[in-house]
């Protein structure tokens, strides 16, 4: 695919039907990036793909003689991801420098490590980082968090002038482990009425709104404020592709991960009301696009160190492990389910709960190996898994908080193990929850269970509060503390480690051995996990099922058979992949199957170098319809 090709891929979002000659402005609009690299599904997404998009609008011929692009990000760069968790954000700058973004609004996940870190990032980006409606007095009377900026004037290339405002939503406050104390949110409806006349009288022809809410706090900012005051929100904080016309106000958001942009046009009417007609194009980054060789430099400098290890083979899955946002945000997922199960097994708790927003990935991770990265991607949070003693009443106050926002993309909405329950979303915030069970029991508010949980949520934050800790004022009892605790990939790696059946891990002691193998024999009853078949040495394995290598610092001792050490034969993995994925789709239908994959008939998947789990759907959670 040719850069001249391009407009191939495009599709029309939106098109105001009066578009002719060259547009008066032209603008580039992403959000929510983490993952530099591409992923496995398409739209792959990835840096260096999106760079060439980016490229591609502001210097291709199609656009000679028009105004320059301007490109505008909403938020969530800095973390979470595998680089950040070891860059602290750092990875970040030069790429979106790089992309040439012009100005950006501050996302929750841009303030995870903290204020003074933000800051030490933001000072070295080329653009401005807006948030009018979150003050911190501790700076100064009305400023903003971090020292960002409320509003910026800008001139485009061809002299208009472009008013800007940046805006965030009160709910991702919740969401952020360190932020000063005091801080002051006004509406973000009533900021922009507050703001943005005072851009109007700076001679601003156009104002767009930068946001970092979900979809229905912008149509809601849309809704609330006088029509014709914002002509366009670029949102970001929600993962997917959307736009919506409200009261003469385009709500735009453009997907995440590099994985999706929009470009408009925007012109004049020329009946002199002063309004805007868009044009609107969603364009997927998908794996034709060549990808952009500077770019490519730039991500392998950032991330060789870390490539070794990632794409160490960890685990083997039978079944597709759906990690969509879709899925985890708004109903029972199977992995979920099955990290679930591992942090309660581990953890030896009556129960787990498990705020979907711990999950990543965002995509199905097909039948085949999990590498280490899978693991660190999908789950790249620093705060370990707690143990916590609450009542009954306290775990129904959390689930009713888990689907309070429902049908939100939250990531508040739970994933639980030993835990049933119903909800109605028609129901009123604080009264969804129509049952509960803990086990085959149903819940007693009187009772005191043991709860696995995230420090994260142990720390009341997603709306929590009933999960608190005394440590942090409320009234939870420590079991695990967060000092004690291990992270979520630890539990995840460990357990793929164990299940190796050629060669073992030089550091597994006895005690290790055994917990363990409990947590095997709880694993194995819940899922039926497939044993591995050992080949002999007197006949070869057939192509699909030779192993992969297994070598790696934690596992040195030589293996009771020998094993392949071809780690690179991707056709060995997409062998298998197809053979199962065969399978599964026809046991289990197009989408939806309630058991999501079935137990598999002997000799149909083997590998001989590990157990493969097939984690599946439960009904443990409920929607009333």
């Amino acid at each position: 695919m040719t850069l001249a090709s391009y407009s191939a891929a495009e599709k029309v979002t939106f098109a105001s039907g009066n578009a002719s000659g060259p547009p008066d402005l032209r603008i580039l609009h992403y959000n929510d990036v983490y993952h530099v690299d591409a992923s496995s599904s398409e739209p792959v997404g990835g840096i260096a793909r999106f760079q060439s998009l980016c490229n591609y609008y502001r210097s291709d011929p199609r656009f000679e003689g028009q105004p320059a692009l301007l490109t505008f990000f909403s938020g969530d760069a800095f973390n979470p991801s595998l680089e950040s968790s070891v860059t602290k954000g750092r990875h970040m700058v030069p790429v979106l420098n790089g992309i040439g973004t012009d100005c950006a609004c501050v996302g929750n996940h841009d303030l995870d490590f903290g204020v003074r870190q933000y800051r030490h990032l933001t000072r070295q980006c080329k653009f401005p980082w807006l948030l009018a409606n979150v003050l911190d007095p501790a700076l100064g009377e009305d400023e903003p968090l971090g020292n960002a900026k409320k509003t910026v004037m800008m001139t485009s290339s061809n002299g208009i002038k472009i008013g800007i405002i940046g805006l965030g939503e009160r709910e991702w406050l919740g969401t952020i482990n360190a932020l000063p104390p005091n801080l002051i949110y006004k509406s973000a409806s009533e900021t922009a009425k507050e703001l943005v006349p005072g851009l109007r009288e700076q001679g601003a022809e156009i104002i767009i709104a930068i946001t970092h809410q979900r979809e229905p706090n912008d149509n809601k900012l849309a809704e609330k404020t006088p029509e014709g005051l914002i002509d366009i929100i670029l949102g970001g904080h929600d993962h997917f592709y959307n736009h919506s016309f409200i009261k003469g106000t385009h709500v735009l958001r453009s997907g995440c991960d590099f994985k999706q942009l929009s470009y408009i046009e925007a012109r004049r009417r020329p009946d002199g009301t002063k309004k805007w007609d868009f044009e609107i194009i969603q364009q997927d980054v998908v794996s034709e696009i060549p990808e952009d060789p500077s770019m490519c430099k730039l991500v392998e400098s950032l991330t060789a160190n870390l490539k070794t290890k990632l794409e160490k083979p960890i685990g083997y899955t039978a079944a597709p492990l759906d990690a969509r946002f879709t899925t985890v945000r708004l109903k029972e997922s199977n992995l979920g389910n099955f990290v679930c199960d591992l942090m309660r097994f581990h953890c030896q708790a009556d129960c787990c709960i498990m705020a979907a927003g711990t999950i990543r990935g965002d995509q199905i991770y097909p039948p085949g190996v999990l590498r280490l990265r899978d693991l660190l991607y999908c789950f790249p949070f620093e705060d370990p898994v707690v143990v916590i003693q609450v009542t009954g009443q306290a775990l129904l106050d959390a689930l009713e908080n888990s689907v309070s926002k429902y049908p939100a993309l939250e990531g508040r909405f739970p994933q639980v193990s030993n835990i049933e329950f119903e909800f109605d979303p028609s129901k009123p915030e604080g009264s969804r929850v129509t049952y509960a069970l803990i086990g085959t029991e149903p819940i007693d508010l009187e009772r005191e269970y043991v709860l696995a949980t995230r420090g994260y949520m142990a720390r009341g934050k997603d709306g929590y509060d009933s999960l608190l800790v005394q440590s942090e004022g409320g009234v939870a009892k420590e079991i695990v503390s967060e000092e004690n605790g291990v992270l979520i990939s630890t539990i995840l790696r460990q357990y793929f480690m164990s299940l190796k059946v050629l060669g073992r891990w030089k550091r597994w002691g006895p005690s290790l051995g055994r917990h363990w193998s409990s947590v095997h024999n709880e694993i194995e009853r819940r899922y039926s996990l497939k044993p591995p078949l050992r080949h002999r040495q007197t006949r070869r394995p057939s192509r699909a099922q030779e192993p992969v290598n297994l070598s790696d610092s934690e596992d040195e001792r030589p293996p009771v058979e020998p094993i392949s050490t071809d780690v690179t034969a991707r056709e060995n993995e997409l062998a298998i992949m197809r053979k199962v994925m065969r399978k599964w789709w026809r046991l289990a239908g197009l989408k939806g199957h309630p058991g999501l994959c079935d137990e598999l008939g002997e000799g149909e998947f083997v590998v001989n170098w590990t157990k493969a789990v097939a984690p599946r759907l439960e009904g443990r959670i409920k929607i009333k319809e």
